[in-house]
């Protein structure tokens, strides 16, 4: 008896299927410091050239196996956080009080949105026999994240940098993913990312489709989900 292979469409989250509402990282160190600090003159002008750098993703050739529990995601990341602070100001105790706090406020759920043709594309594709998986870099929290967008009914497998320990564009990351899925058919990658999610999946042999952005060298892009043709003809 021939096995059936099974189609799977690999998506990014962040900035693919959904986004914080308000801004990401810089907005929430932000918000954060508003909270402690409530009159602390700074702006986001002033913390986003600290949050370029020194978050796992921005080393993808770095695997880290050994932080892929919750807590120790975080605290490699508390001295990053406490970095931006004092590069604002911030004494370094305020700083660290300030970098503990950011994590319930980047998480606040509430905050959390789908893009709107998101759950409209994903339900379409399941109906035609396309499998949905996530392959994200992101905090450890976003399993919940997913959940709580009501994605997990649609979504098979989420695949998360802070559990695996590979950022993408790292082969692996792909890899772990493709090893995990069964009965592996057709497989496409979908992200925001031309680095990332394209250049990472076409180096392992996925071809991939650059969404809600433009990048002269990729193959295939659609400025939304609802334009794409999938598999694009």
């Amino acid at each position: 008896m021939t096995r059936k292979t099974k189609r799977y469409l690999i998506w990014d989250f962040d900035g693919t299927l959904g986004y914080r509402d308000g801004g990401a990282w810089t907005a929430s160190l932000l918000e954060t410091i508003g909270l402690v600090l409530p009159d602390y003159p700074v702006t986001l002008e002033q913390l986003r050239p600290s949050i370029q750098t020194g978050f796992p993703w921005h080393e993808p050739d770095r695997p880290h196996p050994h932080l892929t529990s919750a807590e120790a995601w975080w605290e490699a990341l508390y001295p990053v956080l406490e970095q931006a602070c004092q590069a604002a100001g911030l004494d370094e105790a305020r700083a660290r009080t300030v970098a503990r706090r950011f994590r319930a406020v980047y998480l606040n759920l509430d905050l959390w949105r789908l893009f709107d043709d998101v759950l409209p594309v994903l339900d379409a594709l399941s109906a035609r026999g396309w499998t949905h998986v996530i392959l994200s870099n992101h905090v450890p929290e976003l399993g919940d994240i997913v959940r709580h967008l009501d994605l997990a009914s649609r979504i098979a497998y989420v695949f998360n940098s802070a559990e695996t320990g590979y950022e993408k564009p790292h082969p692996r990351a792909f890899q772990i993913a493709l090893e995990t899925l069964p009965d592996v058919g057709t497989v496409w990658m979908i992200g925001d990312s031309f680095t990332a999610d394209v250049q990472g999946a076409e180096a392992v042999g996925l071809p991939a489709i650059l969404v809600r952005r433009q990048h002269a060298q990729a193959r295939y892009s659609c400025a939304t989900l609802l334009a794409c043709s999938i598999p694009p003809a």
